[in-house]
């Protein structure tokens, strides 16, 4: 391709609080199973901030280009990453938290992709979409339909599939009660749409009148402000639908304590879901409580392949709504320093031509 320049602007540190340079690094080439993606959008998700500050026990690759939600256009491809017809010249594609994996494991063939011990991950163990252009794996690039907006569908591709996911692992059937823990930030704006496209009831927990009303807009049944209420638990309990609590509880929090309560106000029977990842924070509950009410208490990562392509198609038919503001991909920096205040509602997205 002889328009795909041999330089381009990215955001890069070289350790972990460092300074984020914005400057021009050489384009990548695409391995054989590979696609080159011309990213033209890209979300800025709370993870980003996790690699940058080296608060998760995982390897980071440094120096690192951060990011995994880029939304562009695949413009060259590996020798063998056509070769199926999955993905073409011109499609318009996703790459995601899960940049590659082996294919071939216990985990790949039972569609656990995100289980691979080989697992490659966008912004982590190898340079995200905080670039202009970005290599990926050819099996794991979402195809996105040409008449959805790359910059209005870039959060779906890490936030949107993660809620979903979770809401999945959840195991609530439609006509059901979920608590939405963190409901009024970005994760859980998603996580309301998606449970009532599913045919989820939603009560939601946050705080905040903004949050409150745009909770509401959003079809919560019920929402329960935490920094007012003297009991979570049983005002959580008495928001359910018969007062037993919900069937599921999904957990968004950027803070420990809610992890540690959720077991309390299920309903026997039901499932706690985790999906925030707080700083080095801990996962309590009572033994006797949990045996005797058959609490389910589980992980959920990101999603698989199948995952990614059934939340992007919610998306695409017009059931969800991901509010976002667009930045230059030079603004990073201040998108970081507002993420860490708590100031941003909805998602970040960053333009990558600026």
């Amino acid at each position: 391709m002889t328009d795909i320049p041999k330089t381009q602007w990215a955001q890069v540190f070289e350790s972990h609080n460092g300074p984020l340079e914005y400057k021009q690094i050489p384009v990548p080439t695409p391995g054989p199973d590979e696609v080159l993606v011309n990213i033209k959008y890209t979300g800025v998700c709370h993870t980003d901030l996790h690699a940058w500050q080296g608060d998760w026990p995982l390897d980071v690759k440094l120096p690192l280009v951060g990011g995994h939600e880029g939304a562009g256009v695949v413009v060259a491809l590996g020798e063998m990453a056509g070769q199926n017809g999955r993905v073409k010249l011109g499609d318009h594609a996703g790459v995601k938290w899960l940049n590659g994996s082996c294919l071939s494991c216990d985990f790949c063939e039972a569609s656990d992709e995100p289980l691979c011990a080989k697992a490659s991950l966008s912004g982590y163990t190898v340079d995200g979409t905080f670039q202009q252009y970005c290599v990926a794996k050819a099996a794991h690039v979402s195809i996105i339909p040409k008449d959805v907006p790359l910059d209005a569908v870039a959060p779906i591709l890490c936030a949107g599939i993660t809620v979903y996911k979770g809401l999945k692992e959840s195991g609530a059937k439609p006509g059901q009660c979920v608590a939405i823990v963190g409901a009024g930030g970005g994760l859980g704006s998603l996580a309301l749409q998606y449970a009532k496209a599913m045919g989820l009831q939603t009560l939601a927990i946050d705080a905040g009148d903004d949050k409150r009303k745009m909770c509401e807009e959003l079809g919560a049944r019920a929402f329960v402000d935490f920094s007012k209420s003297s009991n979570l638990v049983e005002d959580v309990k008495k928001a359910s639908p018969d007062g037993l609590g919900p069937h599921a509880v999904i957990l968004l929090a950027v803070s420990e304590k809610p992890f540690q309560q959720a077991a309390d106000y299920v309903r026997a029977r039901g499932s706690v879901v985790c999906i925030g990842l707080p700083a080095h924070a801990s996962l309590k509950a009572d033994v006797f409580s949990t045996v005797t009410k058959m609490i389910n208490i589980k992980g959920s990562y990101v999603g698989n392949r199948r995952d990614g392509a059934e939340a992007i198609d919610f998306f695409a038919r017009g059931l969800i709504n991901a509010p976002y503001k667009v930045a230059g991909l030079s603004e990073l920096p201040k998108v970081f320093e507002l993420m860490k205040a708590g100031k941003i509602a909805g998602r970040y997205v960053l333009d990558t031509s600026k």
